[in-house]
């Protein structure tokens, strides 16, 4: 049996598989701010699946941010209690056993890259659009975690080819300015629109405005297609996945699939692009799905 653990900032979801069938999922609030409680809850999860299943399973847990190499501690979280903790030793010692973990967004890429919309595919790049920016490399079968455990964090590269409009660049928490995430977030696209329309919406409402003919939504769309584009762009010319996948909020937007393949062609160094953009089939379960995966089945 398989345990997966998603580890977000507003939940946490455990889900226990055998094979790639599912047998139990259950769902918490994150406990906020607070480390020593998130991991007494991570731990109870875990307990209670299997207490209900009867079975002792493996463990692997998504996470915002990665292990660093250097001393195995959390770097660059989003969930900011985490920062600087040593969390697969600390799970470890609570769980007493082995414990995988992986960058949120490498999990979501590889549930999709296993049997998700890039299923078959050699290379799969899976992007997370959401609060924040995120990405993950999936080559066959396996994450790519890369030597510095940062492999696929495009959201904190700055945005190509910045027009007048989009300079000087904002800043990011992570201490640059301009950063792919600046723009590319649910926050970012709200900001954007709000800068230009003097209307504060959220990503969802400016895309449901869109949707209904309203111009200065619609002109904000095509504002974040661009950018993803060249984002994009920019990833097929150093990765050249098969498929890239798209998760989080923002891929609800079905607009993307047609328009950005499209925006991308002048910036891929190719004379043909077989690179695809697609939808995700997972969607929120990719979480606990690909931090299950992280172990072999059992």
């Amino acid at each position: 049996m398989r345990i997966g653990i998603d580890l977000g900032g507003t939940k946490i979801e455990a889900a226990a598989f055998a094979g790639q069938h599912e047998l139990a999922r259950r769902r918490i609030a994150t406990p906020a701010g607070d480390y020593m409680t998130t991991l007494t809850a991570v731990a109870g999860l875990v307990e209670a699946l299997e207490v209900e299943l009867g079975k002792r399973g493996s463990v692997g847990v998504g996470t915002p941010g990665a292990v660093s190499v250097a001393d195995g501690l959390i770097k660059n979280a989003n969930s900011t209690c985490l920062i600087g903790k040593p969390l697969q030793r600390d799970l470890q010692a609570l769980l007493q056993r082995e414990v995988r973990l992986a960058n949120d967004a490498n999990c979501f890429a590889l549930s999709e890259a296993v049997d998700g919309a890039g299923k078959g595919a050699s290379v799969v790049f899976g992007v997370i659009l959401g609060t924040g920016v995120g990405g993950g490399i999936v080559v066959r079968g396996e994450v790519l975690a890369g030597a510095n455990h940062i492999a696929g964090e495009w959201g904190h590269n700055p945005l190509p080819l910045p027009d007048a409009s989009e300079l000087p660049p904002p800043a990011c928490y992570c201490g640059r300015a301009g950063c792919v995430e600046t723009w590319l977030s649910g926050p970012g696209m709200a900001r954007d629109h709000v800068a230009v329309t003097g209307e504060t919406l959220t990503a969802e409402a400016i895309a449901a405005r869109a949707d209904g003919g309203d111009a200065p939504a619609q002109a904000t769309l095509v504002r974040y297609e661009t950018r993803l584009a060249k984002a994009l762009a920019t990833v097929i010319n150093i990765v050249d996945p098969q498929v890239i996948v798209l998760g989080g909020g923002l891929s609800n937007i079905d607009r993307l699939y047609a328009n950005v393949p499209r925006l991308w062609v002048p910036h891929v160094f190719s004379d043909t692009i077989a690179t695809r953009l697609v939808k995700h089939v997972h969607g929120d379960s990719s979480g606990v799905r690909g931090a299950a995966w992280l172990w072999p089945a059992n």
